[in-house]
């Protein structure tokens, strides 16, 4: 399995040849928005719509979290070598049907940092945050492209968080989209939905799939002629990892009211962070990937770095006249190559301009432990 989608050219064939278009009751070519990342689940959804003559389009909701793009922007490698990529850009062109990325970032710090229905076992606000994606595709994009419904990759009882009927429910509820969401992998488990009572869809083509296992999916995809497509799992969201978590908490706990904004946030993803004893904070690059990308965050405060000797770049967020200041310092030349026990200057800067040099100490190896955020 890869990081792409490709299909049987016979599938192909029939995809682009084959398949009359399923009309409304006005004689008008039914067509879904779907809710598209690139994944098996997904993927198998839109195929299935596609084999009943149904046009689909594709989107994928940009909130600056997901894991992979963040590792694609780093430059890191997969397991197998290859680059990753953005993989509902890839899938859909495998597909051969239009995708587009929609960026859902506005409003979303209150879906973040003030669920309705609470996080998940790290910062996962997974029920709000659908909600969120649903309600956006739902005001923007129906119209927009005349779509009839929306469609999703959901399993039943694959995610509980918000694939189980209670909270598809809910999430329906709260969009205004009661009957108007299709899940064709598992909506013969389900309701009948308005598409399938209008007779946009029919609901002896849908699945019954539902649990948490991929035996399934994998067997639909080798039914289909779905050659290839990216590894199932879990684990593409930063929201839901544990050490992220910690980041967000603790920036929460010591922003004392202020109000959050992107970059408060977004930054949390970089480097080793260090929340210092006057309460004030110190992210340090671990590599160049990291460097670069700091540097994009100079709205937050002012960067460090060694002069003379390889090392990190560090970003300094908070009161200069702290004590805390000279200890971001000491813990910036620790990370660097310079000797241990020798001062070396280092620069303190407002993006590329440099405001000042401080001799400076190394500190000790692995007391800056004591205010690391795990």
């Amino acid at each position: 399995m890869s990081n792409t989608v490709a299909i049987h050219p016979a599938l192909k064939e029939r995809l682009n040849s084959g398949i009359p278009p399923r009309l409304d009751e006005d004689g008008n070519q039914v067509r879904a928005i779907l809710m598209y990342s690139g994944g098996l689940d997904s993927t198998l959804a839109g195929l299935l719509l596609k084999l009943q003559g149904i046009d689909v389009i594709a989107v994928n909701m940009f909130t600056g979290f997901c894991l992979t793009d963040h590792k694609r922007k780093t430059g890191k490698l997969r397991p197998d070598g290859s680059r990753y990529q953005n993989e509902a850009i890839v899938g859909a062109a495998g597909l051969e049907i239009p995708v587009e990325i929609v960026d859902v970032r506005e409003g979303y710090l209150k879906v973040l940092t003030e669920p309705t229905y609470g996080w998940g076992s790290a910062v996962n606000p997974c029920i709000d945050c659908r909600i969120h994606m649903l309600g956006h595709a739902k005001r923007e994009l129906l119209e927009e492209y005349g779509a009839h419904f929306i469609a999703t990759g959901e399993v039943l009882g694959q995610r509980p968080m918000t694939q189980m009927k209670r909270q598809m429910k809910i999430i329906e509820a709260d969009t205004g989209l009661e009957g108007l969401v299709v899940r064709p992998l598992c909506q013969s488990a389900l309701w009948e939905t308005i598409p399938e009572q209008k007779g946009w869809v029919d609901r002896d083509q849908l699945l019954h799939i539902t649990g948490r296992g991929r035996k399934a999916q994998i067997q639909l995809a080798k039914d289909l002629g779905v050659l290839d497509y990216p590894q199932p799992a879990g684990g593409c969201c930063f929201l839901t990892d544990g050490n992220y978590g910690k980041r967000l908490r603790d920036t929460i706990d010591h922003k004392n009211g202020a109000e959050l904004t992107f970059e408060d946030v977004l930054v949390l993803k970089l480097g080793r962070q260090f929340r210092l004893p006057d309460g004030n904070k110190l992210v340090v690059g671990r590599n160049k990937a990291d460097n670069d990308m700091l540097k994009a965050y100079w709205t937050l405060g002012h960067f460090l770095e060694v002069r003379g000797h390889s090392g990190p770049l560090s970003l300094y967020v908070g009161d200069r006249e702290s004590s805390d200041f000279a200890l971001g310092c000491r813990i910036t030349a620790r990370y660097s190559d310079c000797p241990a026990h020798e001062e070396v200057p280092v620069k303190e800067m407002h993006q590329e301009e440099v405001l000042a040099e401080h001799m400076t100490l190394p500190l000790p190896r692995d007391e800056e432990n004591a205010w690391k955020i795990q």
